[in-house]
């Protein structure tokens, strides 16, 4: 036996050398990062801070593409069907890997087989705002009214975070509440102000400035932290609904296949970019709270959310539009 130990031992460097020389040598061009939602959207933002960090750490280019469309399942299937080299990544949130399967009967690709989290970049929430002519200031009274009376709420989509936010929430509450989808949070919040619909649930950087200008009623957070810009309006724990976390995440997506070492690269340098104090600053003032996670963290947490969602969208038949 101890004559073969040199030849094992050689072995054993040569199996290790392509992931150390990958790690070594990348990124050697440059890296794409897709997102699945126009410019300024929450996701693309977040794309474009990662891309400038990381391109300063790597001292390559970090380039964001917009592909939006199918609730990011666009963007989703490119990352899914390119090379698995670390060169094309995929910003999202977590939907298109929880809820897009469960709406979208046939897709070309399984985003929880063919997408890989690389990290769990950020979590936020969505806020319930109301015409303020409706004299509704807190969740009691809005569940009080929904009781006593038909209401509506719009979302960005069917499927959409503001919609399964929403749908949880109301769940939660015992009450009802008739949904009204838009293509995106900024039409759905024009319709709220105008008295079209009664009530949404959206994105916080969407309705901030029309919630400090008094035109929207701000109720509460979709989740049991409060929210980096509007720290004052009640988190769901404060409006009597303890048990219910209806928040979501941004992650960083690779190609299943990506080689460890390329991954651990990307992880690495993700984590120390969400050290940084500017970096930090500039999610918070998006409302988004950094987190961090490491890609199996990531799968942990995308597993938990699946299971959540999926009862949802099996109770309200969420249809894609």
């Amino acid at each position: 036996m101890p004559a073969f130990r040199p030849a094992f031992l050689a072995a054993a460097l040569l199996a290790a050398f392509p992931l150390a020389h990958a790690q070594s040598d990348y990124p050697s061009k440059p890296v794409r990062i897709l997102v699945g939602s126009p410019p300024g959207a929450p996701s693309d933002m977040v794309a474009r801070i990662m891309a400038e960090r990381l391109g300063n750490r790597f001292k390559q280019t970090f380039v964001v593409e917009n592909r939006a469309g199918a609730n990011n399942g666009l963007a989703a299937l490119q990352v899914a069907k390119s090379a698995p080299d670390g060169y094309t990544l995929l910003v999202t949130p977590d939907t298109v890997v929880t809820v897009n399967p469960l709406i979208y009967k046939k897709m070309d690709f399984d985003p929880r087989t063919d997408l890989a989290p690389v990290s769990l970049l950020a979590n936020f929430n969505q806020m319930m705002v109301c015409n303020a002519a409706l004299k509704i200031t807190s969740m009691e009274q809005l569940i009080g009214r929904a009781r006593q009376s038909a209401m509506t709420y719009a979302s960005g989509g069917q499927g959409s975070p503001g919609h399964l936010a929403a749908e949880l929430v109301l769940s939660g509450a015992g009450v009802e509440m008739t949904h009204i989808p838009y293509k995106g949070p900024s039409p759905a919040m024009t319709d709220v102000m105008g008295g079209q619909v009664d009530c949404g649930f959206l994105a916080t950087p969407t309705v901030l400035p029309n919630v400090q200008s008094g035109r929207l009623t701000a109720l509460a957070v979709s989740s049991a932290r409060p929210s980096p810009m509007a720290p004052s309006v009640p988190t769901l724990p404060q409006v009597g609904l303890p048990n219910i976390d209806a928040s979501f995440n941004q992650y960083l997506m690779a190609p299943k296949g990506t080689p460890a070492a390329v991954v651990q690269a990307l992880q690495q340098a993700v984590t120390a970019a969400l050290k940084e104090e500017p970096v930090r600053q500039r999610l918070t003032s998006l409302d988004l709270t950094p987190v961090g996670l490491t890609g199996s963290q990531a799968e942990e947490t995308l597993k938990r959310d699946t299971a959540k969602w999926a009862e949802v969208v099996k109770r309200i038949d969420i249809k894609p539009e």
